[in-house]
């Protein structure tokens, strides 16, 4: 709008009395009202004025109002950081709503499977915290990710009635305990067999296979697999099996251990090391958790670390849960399950052969 051209009232400048209103409100009308009651009378004919014509300042000259004071104060707002991705929700629930069902002769060939039958819920040790593998939706109160699939797909096997099991956080001290003690039927976890372990409890499966993987920044065209790791500089994680590994498979590459996940990582943000070799699955939620930060190069290497299913000690859960385990491996419910949970999070697109049963 442009400024209020000269106006005469009354042997006063009306316009520049629409201006003292403006700037000084309360102030300048006392002042106006003691100059008389003629000018007191169009200083408030001037707010109106002033009001009707959308006047918010007084020094603007341009087309449009000044922004109100709390307006121009705002600070800009930040552009948002890329958000983790995020589990496709729909198509990962009608994938374990479509799950088989067992017959009655399998449940009744299974003193386990009976008992779970019979309780009607399947007792489960898992987490809510794993990105990948059962992390909890707090909005709908549902455990989503690879071992959540699983073992909602094995209470649907059972029961007909994937939501028909009731979970106990478990943590790695307490795995054994929980079945030794009968607080649960089973144990998803990301559970390694080893040895040890098996003199406690059985293990059904093992129904994943992790290997060590090489994260590197999105950016990174130098590395392409563990035979360009000669000569770089690679993080690896003390007390880990990474150190090992990558002194048989890379033995000409430079290693700097660190003892966090997190502080392996800076050092890759920083430049510090050019890659960072450990488990794939930690570098698959790495990248989940920083879309386009990182990517995973080359195939995995090292030992193979076998995940399953943890049972009480000499159960016949192991006979009918791999039986399970080869009913959805055959299917193509198992590479399903991979896909949504883990390789269309993290931009792998061809699903692991699962690994053999027993």
């Amino acid at each position: 709008m442009p400024p209020i051209a000269y106006i005469p009232v009354f042997g006063y400048d009306f316009s520049e009395i629409i201006h003292c209103v403006l700037k000084g409100w309360v102030e300048n009308m006392k002042i106006l009202q003691g100059k008389g009651r003629q000018v007191f009378a169009l200083a408030i004919v001037a707010l109106v004025f002033a009001a009707m014509l959308g006047l918010v300042g007084c020094g603007g000259g341009g087309d449009e109002a000044a922004p109100a004071e709390d307006e121009a104060a705002a600070p800009a707002e930040e552009p948002a950081a890329d958000e983790p991705v995020a589990i496709d929700t729909e198509a990962y629930d009608a994938l374990i709503a479509n799950g088989p069902v067992a017959s009655d002769e399998a449940i009744a060939s299974s003193e386990w499977a009976t008992a779970v039958k019979e309780a009607g819920t399947l007792r489960v040790g898992g987490v809510q915290t794993s990105a990948l593998f059962s992390l909890l939706n707090e909005v709908d109160g549902v455990e989503r990710g690879m071992d959540a699939g699983l073992f909602q797909l094995l209470t649907r096997y059972i029961l007909g009635d994937e939501s028909a099991y009731e979970l106990t956080q478990v943590t790695s001290d307490t795995r054994e305990s929980v079945l030794q003690n009968n607080q649960v039927d089973c144990v998803f976890a990301t559970y390694s067999i080893t040895p040890e372990r098996q003199e406690l409890i059985s293990f059904a499966g093992p129904y994943f296979v992790a290997r060590q993987a090489i994260l590197v920044k999105a950016d990174n065209t130098d590395i392409n697999g563990v035979d360009d790791l000669a000569g770089k500089n690679v993080a690896v994680q003390s007390g880990s099996t990474g150190p090992s590994i990558v002194d048989e498979y890379a033995p000409e590459a430079i290693q700097q251990e660190f003892s966090t996940d997190e502080e392996a990582r800076t050092a890759l943000d920083q430049g510090r090391v050019d890659a960072y070799v450990i488990d794939e699955t930690m570098q698959a939620g790495s990248i989940i958790k920083a879309p386009g930060k990182y990517k995973i190069v080359g195939e995995p290497f090292g030992p193979e670390d076998p995940y399953g299913i943890g049972v009480p000690l000499d159960s016949d859960a192991v006979e009918f849960i791999n039986g399970f385990l080869a009913e959805i491996e055959g299917d193509g419910t198992w590479a399903d399950l991979w896909k949504v949970t883990i390789g269309d999070r993290t931009g792998q697109d061809t699903a692991p052969e699962p690994p053999a049963l027993g």
